[in-house]
């Protein structure tokens, strides 16, 4: 499958992936926790700010966060033509801040440090009979298969514009769904040999 990890090295690939981790969710919870537009504002260019500073290494989730920042635009259009211009604000830097760290989480981080971050967490349901290593090992796939997912669309928007000089846009849905289905076949295939049950 494919991934947005970046071999580009920027400051951020040496920090452990737990503090990583750690901080996403932090700042997630600060982000959703804030009311205050100018504060909102101010997290908003820091969040812009560490994208910058990564530099070439955001290259494999730029296209990525132009769509996200599309998404931001479409929600903050319809709740302005809902009489919402508060609303408006604070949803779009929000899905755009919490987005953007996840991306840069995503292209700083390899995914198997993310899996074994995963697995420390999980140690504690050991306790109730639960196994941590397929916890989360669903959960690396489950965030894998995202990944994939973005990666998949791009090549296919890029080939659909190569034939006709247009994006792909909803044609690109039936072709992706085969393609991801194709994917999900074949790495239960694999696991279902090596797991054995």
């Amino acid at each position: 499958m494919g991934s947005l990890y970046s071999d580009i090295p920027s400051w951020l690939h040496r920090v452990p992936a737990g503090l990583k981790l750690a901080l996403l969710v932090l700042l997630g919870l600060v982000l959703f926790w804030v009311k205050d537009p100018l504060i909102l504002g101010i997290i908003a260019g820091l969040a812009l700010a560490l994208w910058l500073s990564l530099g070439r290494a955001t290259r494999p989730a730029q296209r990525l966060m132009f769509s996200v920042l599309v998404a931001a635009g479409l929600v903050a259009l319809f709740q302005l033509w809902m009489g919402r211009p508060d609303l408006a604000w604070s949803a779009t830097v929000r899905l755009a801040c919490t987005c953007s760290l996840g991306a840069v989480l995503t292209v700083t981080t390899r995914p198997a440090a993310l899996l074994d971050v995963l697995e420390w967490l999980l140690q504690p349901l050991r306790l109730v009979g639960l196994s941590p290593e397929r916890l989360a090992l669903q959960l690396g796939l489950m965030l894998r298969f995202i990944e994939h997912f973005f990666v998949q669309w791009k090549k296919l928007d890029d080939a659909w514009r190569l034939r006709t000089g247009r994006p792909g846009g909803w044609r690109l849905i039936a072709p992706l769904t085969i393609q991801m289905l194709q994917t999900t076949r074949r790495v239960a295939d694999a696991l279902f040999a090596r797991l054995g049950d």
